[in-house]
C-alpha cells in the first residue's frame, strides 16, 4: 500500500467534524492519498444517519432549547450525541484499498483501535459486525459508506460520554422509556474516563493509534494537509449539511427501538387488549428479555400479578411460544385474573415491541 496521509486536525466546529471526511472522499481522485483523518468537535452536537426521520429520532425542541446543533451524515446507523469526549478516527480510502466485504472492512478498521486500547491496558476485543467491547460492554461502534469515490469507515477514541445528554436528545414515546435507555447506557457502555484510574494523554494516544494504523495496514503514515480543492468543498458542505432540506429529507429507515449496543436494544410500544390498553418498555439482549416494565388501564388481581409477570418475562427468548407458555404456567400457578387481557395479549405486545 502507498503512503498513507494522515490529517491531525485538533479540535474544529461540530459541522466541519462531520463534513471534513465528506470533502475528502467527494474530492477524490485516482491521486489522492488513502487518508485517515483524527479530529473533535468544539461544542456538542447531535447526528443522524443517512437513512434516519429526523423529527422521528430527536428531540429537537431539547437540542434548540440548549443550543445542540443536529447534522445528518452520509453514513448509515442510529441517532448519536457527539461531543469532545470522542477523538473521531475517520478513515477515507480509494475503491478496491480496503477489503470488499463489509465485514472484512470492520475488522481491519476496528483492528487498530482494538490494540490501542489493549496497550492502554484496557481489554477491547471486536464484538462482530462492528461493535468494540470491554467486558460485554461497548466503547464504541463504528459506520461504513461509499461517499463520492471514496471508501469511508469512521469511528472514534471513547475518551467520555456523556450518557444523560444522549438519552435526552432521542424522541422517545415516553419518559419511562428514557430512562431505560439511559440505565441501559449505564450498563453496557463503557469509557477509558471510567477504566482507567487517570485520564490519558490525548496526544500520546493519538499517536499510539496512529503506530497501530501504521502496523494494521502494513503502510507508512506520513502528515499531511487538506487541498484546496477539500478545503472548498467542506466549507460548501457545511452550508449545505445545515440546510433544511437536506436534514429534513425523509429517511426510508427506522429502526425499531434504541440501540445500545450490537446485543442490546430498548423498546416500546403499546397493545389494545379487549380487557384494556397494555404498555411494554423492555430492554432486549441478544433475542432475550433482559429487563421490562409493565402497565396499563386493565384489571388485574392479585395487584402483585403485574410485578409477578415482569419478573417471570425477565430471561425469556422473544419468541410467541415461549412466552406464552412462561406466562400461562404463572397465571395457574398464581391464580390470576384479567379480563379480557391474557398471557396471549402480553406476549404480543412484547413481540410487537421487539418488531417480531
Amino acid at each position: 500500500m502507498n503512503p498513507i496521509r494522515y490529517l491531525d486536525l485538533g479540535t474544529v466546529s461540530p459541522i466541519r467534524s462531520q463534513t471534513v471526511y465528506h470533502a475528502v472522499a467527494h474530492a477524490m481522485t485516482p491521486d489522492t492519498p488513502n487518508t485517515i483523518i483524527l479530529v473533535s468537535p468544539a461544542q456538542p452536537y447531535a447526528c443522524v444517519g443517512f437513512h434516519q426521520n429526523l423529527e422521528k429520532e430527536v428531540d429537537l425542541d431539547y437540542c434548540r432549547q440548549h443550543n445542540l446543533p443536529v447534522y445528518r451524515r452520509e453514513v448509515g446507523g442510529g441517532a448519536v450525541y457527539l461531543d469532545d469526549g470522542q477523538v473521531f478516527t475517520q478513515w477515507v480510502f480509494q475503491p478496491g484499498q480496503l477489503p470488499v466485504k463489509l465485514e472484512d472492512q470492520y475488522r481491519l478498521y476496528i483492528e487498530p483501535l482494538v490494540a490501542t486500547y489493549q496497550t492502554l491496558g484496557i481489554d477491547a476485543y471486536l464484538r462482530p459486525v462492528n461493535d468494540i467491547h470491554v467486558g460485554g460492554k461497548k466503547i464504541g461502534g463504528t459506520g461504513a459508506a461509499q461517499i463520492g469515490q471514496g471508501q469511508v469507515v469512521v469511528g472514534s477514541l471513547m475518551f467520555d460520554f456523556d450518557k444523560a445528554t444522549m438519552a435526552r436528545i432521542l424522541k422517545v414515546p415516553s419518559e419511562k422509556m428514557r430512562d431505560k435507555i439511559f440505565e441501559s447506557l449505564e450498563q453496557y457502555m463503557v469509557t477509558m474516563a471510567e477504566l482507567l484510574p487517570t485520564p490519558p494523554d490525548r496526544a500520546a494516544v493519538k499517536k499510539l493509534y496512529i503506530d497501530q494504523c501504521a502496523a494494521a495496514l502494513n503502510a507508512e503514515i506520513v502528515p499531511g494537509e487538506l487541498t484546496a480543492e477539500e478545503e472548498a468543498i467542506a466549507a460548501r458542505l457545511d452550508a449545505a449539511f445545515a440546510a433544511d432540506d437536506w436534514l429534513f429529507q425523509k429517511g426510508s429507515l427506522k429502526q425499531v427501538g434504541v440501540k445500545i449496543h450490537q446485543d442490546v436494544r430498548v423498546v416500546e410500544t403499546a397493545l389494545k387488549a379487549p380487557g384494556g390498553l397494555i404498555r411494554v418498555t423492555a430492554r432486549l439482549r441478544e433475542g432475550h428479555i433482559d429487563d421490562i416494565a409493565l402497565s396499563g388501564d386493565f384489571t388485574m388481581l392479585p395487584a402483585s400479578g403485574l410485578v409477578a409477570i415482569e419478573a417471570a418475562l425477565r430471561g425469556v427468548g422473544v419468541q410467541r411460544e415461549a412466552l406464552v407458555a412462561r406466562l400461562s404456567d404463572l397465571y395457574h400457578r398464581l391464580n390470576i385474573q384479567s379480563p379480557g387481557v391474557t398471557p396471549e395479549n402480553f406476549s404480543d405486545a412484547v413481540l410487537q415491541a421487539a418488531g417480531s
